[in-house]
């Protein structure tokens, strides 16, 4: 048998040709159109969703939507400077971000970039943005309160260690407010803070790193701003960093409280993108995969038990209404995944009850298992008061002669709603909290108007450090309200009352 060697080398010449030609189309691609930060690519057949590609002049983008032989993707930071025809290259890995220490105390944008003006981030260790959310075996029950300082919210809403409770109201309702108060009060508690903002004004941003910074709460902190200056891939990828940072401290056995502000503009850049890469628009042209969006993010927010290392993420994320509006599409569907929520009222807030916390529409589902034991025995009815409140003040309304009962529960509601109004930046200890209301619930101020029991509660309380100062120390130590503290507690309201000629 004779072989023709000519023939043979052309085959093997065609089929080394053909191996080039097919490795480099699933390596490196071609740009065929670019604008709105998208980047449809001819080639890199061998891309995986997610991926990170490198264009020319370091710009990065993440693979979208896949193709028989092109891909779109979505341009991380600018597309200013690409154009038709340019190349790109597969990295073969995932978006990855800085993790660790090091980054306490700095503002970093949504990719980790430090734009604070303090130099690098000396972090030599990094994490993809995206994870799968931890089984239902490693983790545990919350049982561990997360004090927040607000006596509305550790009262009423109470919020455990590992939890996930949405803040929503409409605009300029005081939600950052409530956020940022919570980070305040982690203060001392070995707690570490992520704030993640999505498409806020870099103005706001600084007010809010500034006022940590005067509380003296950077040290334990991270901001994470994806301003609305910022192109949507970046507003887009920014809470999965921010999720992706707090997931390192939370293996290594640590509490993380993460502030999402907020998921509506989230959802919006998300909409944004998926009609850019023409994808199927469904209610209000949000993308069929909206639900998965948040739900595969906050899923990630939850306690491990001892053998996986113990920490925790405690997830604060906001949504905005409009009009007071919470069954809209992106709030129903963020109320169905949190484990309860927190609904400023915009009337309430007009009215001078700040925060504007409404205790028919909040809830925590759960609840009293991870509250103090102080705020337990103080707490367990005060909703109902309320509620008992509000329905008589709705009827009274409509007549003048009311019996003494009822006047009774009016002016004790009074008091109490006027108890849980609290000035903006001041968390206070539990001890503060338990025993101003626990006097208010036990009708020891019953006798004052309104307006002024603020002002008369933070002159009692004057009056328990310089007098009962034991009492106080004994409560914030103990987590609960003894026998004696509650009586002494009885006490010291009566001399106070005396001591100040009746309110």
């Amino acid at each position: 048998m004779k072989f023709d060697v000519n023939a043979i080398s052309r085959l093997l010449k065609a089929q080394i040709e053909g191996f080039e030609s097919q490795n480099e189309l699933s390596d490196v691609g071609t740009v065929v159109s670019v604008g709105d930060d998208i980047a449809s690519v001819y080639g890199l057949s061998g891309a995986m969703l997610g991926e990170l590609l490198l264009f020319p002049h370091d710009i990065y983008g993440l693979v979208m939507n896949l193709g028989e032989n092109s891909l779109d993707a979505a341009i991380l930071n600018g597309d200013l400077n690409l154009k038709e025809g340019d190349w790109v290259k597969r990295t073969k890995r995932v978006v990855e971000v800085p993790v660790g220490d090091a980054l306490l105390g700095r503002v970093v944008g949504a990719l980790g970039n430090p734009i604070d003006g303090l130099g690098p981030i000396s972090s030599n260790k990094t994490r993809p943005i995206e994870r799968v959310a931890p089984g239902v075996l490693p983790r545990k029950s919350v049982d561990t309160s997360l004090f927040t300082g607000l006596r509305a919210i550790d009262a009423m809403v109470p919020i455990g260690r590992g939890q996930r409770e949405l803040i929503i109201g409409d605009r300029q309702s005081g939600k950052t407010s409530i956020a940022v108060d919570a980070i305040i009060s982690q203060k001392g508690r070995n707690v570490k803070c992520v704030y993640c903002a999505i498409g806020q004004k870099n103005s706001s941003v600084a007010y809010i790193a500034d006022r940590l910074k005067r509380e003296g709460c950077m040290d334990y902190s991270l901001i994470i701003s994806a301003s609305s200056s910022e192109p949507a891939p970046q507003l887009y990828v920014a809470p999965y960093a921010a999720m992706a940072m707090a997931e390192e401290w939370m293996e290594n056995g640590q509490d993380v409280l993460i502030v999402f502000d907020d998921l509506s503009k989230h959802a919006v850049a998300y909409r944004t993108l998926s009609l850019l890469l023409r994808r199927s628009p469904g209610r209000e042209a949000y993308p069929g995969d909206i639900f998965y969006l948040h739900s595969r993010l906050l899923e990630r927010a939850c306690r491990l038990d001892e053998k996986h290392g113990g920490g925790s993420i405690t997830a604060l994320p906001i949504v905005e209404t409009q009009e007071g509006d919470i069954s809209a599409y992106i709030p129903t569907n963020v109320i169905s995944i949190t484990d309860g929520q927190i609904y400023l009222s915009t009337d309430m807030f007009n009215e001078g009850f700040r925060p504007a916390v409404d205790s028919g529409l909040s809830v925590s589902r759960v609840g009293s298992s991870a509250q103090d034991k102080a705020m337990k025995k103080v707490a367990f009815s005060l909703k109902i008061e309320l509620a008992n409140y509000r329905e008589n003040l709705s009827f009274a309304q409509f007549g003048s002669d009311l019996d003494a009962e009822t006047q009774k529960i009016l002016s004790h509601g009074a008091v109490l709603s006027a108890a849980l109004i609290q000035k903006e930046g001041r968390p206070e200890k539990l001890s503060k909290e338990a025993s101003l209301l626990y006097c208010v619930k036990e009708g020891c101020f019953d006798e004052v108007k309104a307006e002024k029991v603020p002002e008369v509660l933070e002159g009692f309380h004057e009056y328990l450090i310089n007098n009962h100062s034991k009492t106080l120390e004994a409560i914030e130590s103990e987590k609960d309200l003894s026998e004696a503290s509650m009586k002494d507690l009885k006490v010291a309201a009566a001399h106070y009352r005396e001591e100040v000629g009746g309110f």
